[in-house]
């Protein structure tokens, strides 16, 4: 008998221990920078663990460049999915290097390959029993002469709502929460949400820089707080335990 009850103490124990892992794929926006403790860009994704609890463990697996096509074409892709296992959750979001029709290595068409592209991460991701949230792009610092936030990506945000609405996916408008964001800080203190210093300014630029797309701590942990609020508000029971594991 004390046999039985420490075989289901063991098996009790590590069912509760069994962490639920996060994946986020993606570009730049999202991805670990080289030198954290230096390097003033971050991606938003890196900044997004301290939002969970310890049962919650993010893989942040965005790589700066790629996009849908190039995640794909090189396996990237292939070594999440190999990883996913029943209830973890995968984060998409791409748009900014699909964009890149010079490139034929990275440009998607955004109402071909592009959503089918989409497609195939959300069908595969929901094959291993885990649950995928597509974001839309974040939007870039592009305000014109009259002070307004003008859009830069095309179609690709459009598809990815489509998708999210045609398969049911959970879905974070992030285009849409990050212009709000762009727009309250304005056309001139959003420069804090991004890279902009003056020659020598920081370390770690000897030229000036001015990087409208890329984002600096203050620009990545806002909006990972941005996302970590949408995820609360949607109304979705595959997300509970998630929703749960934020702090």
């Amino acid at each position: 008998m004390k046999y039985y009850i420490f075989i289901i103490c063991i098996i009790t124990s590590t069912c509760f221990a069994q962490k639920t892992t996060v994946y986020t794929i993606g570009d730049s926006t999202m991805a670990n920078k080289k030198d954290p403790d230096r390097n003033p860009e971050h991606g938003w994704a890196q900044v997004l663990q301290p939002f969970f609890k310890d049962n919650i463990v993010i893989e942040n697996k965005a790589v700066n460049g790629r996009s849908t096509k190039s995640f794909i074409n090189e396996k990237r892709w292939d070594s999440v999915f190999n990883k996913l296992k029943k209830g973890d959750y995968v984060f998409i979001e791409f748009g900014h290097n699909d964009e890149k029709i010079e490139d034929s290595t990275r440009y998607t068409n955004p109402h071909t390959s592009y959503r089918y592209n989409l497609i195939k991460f959300v069908k595969d991701t929901r094959e291993k029993g885990a649950t995928p949230i597509l974001l839309t792009s974040i939007a870039r610092r592009n305000f014109n002469e009259k002070g307004v936030l003008v859009s830069t990506h095309g179609d690709y945000p459009l598809e990815a709502r489509l998708v999210a609405q045609e398969y049911k996916v959970a879905f974070i408008d992030l285009e849409y929460h990050t212009e709000l964001l762009e727009q309250s800080y304005g056309p001139d203190k959003s420069k804090q949400l991004h890279l902009h210093f003056n020659a020598g300014e920081n370390p770690y630029y000897n030229k000036d820089k001015n990087d409208d797309t890329h984002l600096s701590l203050k620009g990545a942990t806002e909006i990972a707080q941005i996302v970590v609020n949408q995820i609360k508000k949607l109304k979705d029971p595959s997300l509970e335990k998630l929703q749960k594991g934020i702090k």
